[in-house]
């Protein structure tokens, strides 16, 4: 859903959706805030215009007890044996890039 959208359509959706799973779960912001360990504030903002910190969104969601739905973000997606080969190997830079060569 989110590969045609703009950074902050996708603020704003992730926003919704954590009010609607906090309502799903009978809480009230302030109930959500001192659970996530955030400001009243900090829920509204994050549920109004999904406008927060990673850590404010990572905390509610943890609070909500949504941690696992996190676990394929960012996920490396493997497509071929090549690639599962190249994957397994933890890079510990980005490549060089070379002088002359367009890219």
């Amino acid at each position: 859903m989110f590969s045609l959208s703009s950074v902050p359509e996708i603020s704003s959706e992730l926003g919704r959706r954590l009010r609607q799973l906090r309502l799903h779960q009978r809480l009230t912001q302030a109930e959500l805030a001192a659970r996530a360990g955030l400001s009243p504030r900090a829920v509204r903002n994050l549920e109004s215009s999904g406008q927060s910190t990673l850590e404010t969104f990572l905390r509610a969601t943890v609070a909500l007890g949504r941690a696992e739905d996190l676990d394929p973000v960012l996920e490396t997606k493997v497509h071929s044996i090549r690639e599962m080969e190249l994957a397994s190997r933890e890079r510990q830079r980005a490549p060089r890039s070379r002088k002359g060569s367009a890219r």
